[in-house]
């Protein structure tokens, strides 16, 4: 069932009730949760791209040893 119009927040109500949520433990709680899942799932995706492009050096006929020995002239 629809709202009238009296059941309807006015915009300082809104941001109110926006302050006080904020500030709520369980709000905290979950957005901490959040932020946790969604610096896991960002390391996820990084770490596929880094098997994708492995895949690709390993295809080209890169290895380890090519890279360590490059790298360890790039220092001399």
């Amino acid at each position: 069932m629809a709202k009238s119009h009296k059941d309807w927040l006015t915009d300082e109500q809104v941001e109110k009730e926006i302050e006080r949520l904020k500030q709520t433990p369980e709000v905290k709680l979950a957005k901490k949760d959040e932020q946790i899942r969604y610096r896991r799932r960002q390391y996820l995706y990084c770490l596929r791209q880094y098997e994708k492009k492995g895949k690709a050096l390993m295809d080209a006929g890169i290895t380890m040893e090519m890279l360590e020995k490059m790298d360890n002239e790039s220092e001399e």
